[in-house]
C-alpha cells in the first residue's frame, strides 16, 4: 500500500512539473490560423506555395513549373510518410494488445514482440524519412 502511494505521488509530481512547463510554453498562434498549411501534422499539398495573403502562387511565381511540381510532390511524399508513422504507432499498440492477451503462450508472446519490433523499426524509418524530405524541400 505504501509503495503504491509513493508511485502515485511520483506520477502526479511528474505530470504537474513537466505538463505545466509544456503548457506555459505553448503560446497561441492566432495569425497562423488564418493561412494554415497543415492539418494535424499532415502538410497540405500547397505547403510552401502560398503568398502573404494565402493565395497559391502560380508556377511562374514559384520559380518555374518544375520547382512547382517538386514542391507538391514532396508534400505528398511527406504526407504519406507521416501516415506510415501513424500506422506504425497503431501496430505498436496492437502488438501490446497481442502481448497482453497471449495468456502466457510463448508463441503468442514471440509474435507480439516481433510485431512491436517491426513497428518500432518502421516508425524510426518514417521519422527519419520525413526529416530527409523536409531537408530536401527546404533546399528547393
Amino acid at each position: 500500500m505504501k509503495k503504491t502511494l509513493r508511485h502515485w505521488l511520483a506520477a502526479i509530481l511528474f505530470v504537474t512539473s513537466f505538463g505545466g512547463a509544456t503548457l506555459t510554453l505553448a503560446t497561441p498562434q492566432t495569425t497562423y490560423a488564418a493561412c494554415n498549411d497543415r492539418l494535424l501534422t499532415f502538410p497540405a499539398w500547397f505547403k510552401g506555395l502560398t503568398k502573404d495573403n494565402c493565395d497559391i502562387k502560380s508556377p511562374t511565381e514559384a520559380g518555374g513549373l518544375q520547382k512547382f511540381i517538386w514542391i507538391i510532390g514532396l508534400n505528398i511524399v511527406e504526407f504519406l510518410l507521416q501516415l506510415v508513422g501513424y500506422i506504425s504507432v497503431g501496430f505498436i499498440i496492437f502488438g501490446g494488445y497481442k502481448f497482453m492477451t497471449s495468456t502466457g503462450s510463448s508463441d503468442g508472446i514471440a509474435k507480439a514482440r516481433q510485431t512491436i519490433l517491426n513497428a518500432v523499426i518502421g516508425l524510426i524509418i518514417s521519422i527519419m524519412s520525413v526529416g530527409i524530405v523536409n531537408t530536401i524541400a527546404g533546399s528547393i
